[in-house]
């Protein structure tokens, strides 16, 4: 889920920007500190804006640099168990598919993918599931929940479970099928119970 934080922070401004625009150095100060990277409490901060400068510059003996108490927004991105995302197959393992989740990227284990087995098609660099005829493999649009998540100091570090087996998730083209087939049902379902008023209004025409 996406946020917008306000925080709070002190930062150093060294001595070789005392010259330029106070704001604009705090604001490149801030975004090489924060910006693409993950904070346990924060999450992964996506974009720092509107700084505030907050108390006046204040020099410790033996430094050069100046030190400001700073307000800025963060916008931010946090995953949670059992959020729902329409993400993208990144790439295609042996042992699952890693998908996109807005900013982040997770694991989508084959066990995870359906209830029916998947396995590694290594010619055809996707997942397939012999049963029902179906495949993932890179490139493809999948609903998906998460269903374990791990925040570390870097993207890399950071582990996100991905499931597909509760109803109604899946690769998009597997649920848009699903709504075709059932639509045809539910018509013909219709047409059914129609008939048995057609044949009683005939019979009434007959009577007469």
């Amino acid at each position: 889920m996406y946020y917008l934080k306000v925080i709070e922070d002190k930062i150093r401004v060294p001595p070789n920007l005392f010259g330029s625009n106070i704001e604009d150095a705090v604001l490149n100060i801030l975004r090489e500190k924060f910006e693409r990277r993950i904070f346990k409490e924060l999450g992964l901060i996506l974009v720092i804006d509107n700084p505030e400068i907050l108390t006046e510059g204040i020099v410790i003996p033996g430094d050069s640099g100046a030190y400001y108490r700073i307000s800025f927004e963060a916008l931010t991105f946090t995953p949670q168990v059992n959020e729902v995302f329409e993400g993208e197959v990144k790439e295609i393992v042996e042992f699952g598919a890693f998908a996109s989740i807005g900013p982040l990227q997770g694991l989508l284990h084959v066990s995870q993918i359906s209830r029916d087995k998947f396995f590694y098609d290594k010619k055809a660099k996707s997942l397939i599931s012999r049963e029902e005829k179906k495949s993932i493999k890179k490139g493809d649009h999948i609903l998906l929940k998460v269903s374990t998540v791990s925040l570390k100091a870097t993207t890399a570090e950071t582990k996100i479970g991905l499931t597909m087996r509760p109803d109604g998730l899946g690769k998009i083209e597997w649920l848009e099928e699903k709504e075709k087939r059932a639509k045809k049902l539910e018509e013909k379902r219709t047409e059914k119970e129609a008939k048995p008023e057609k044949k009683e209004a005939g019979k009434k025409e007959e009577k007469k």
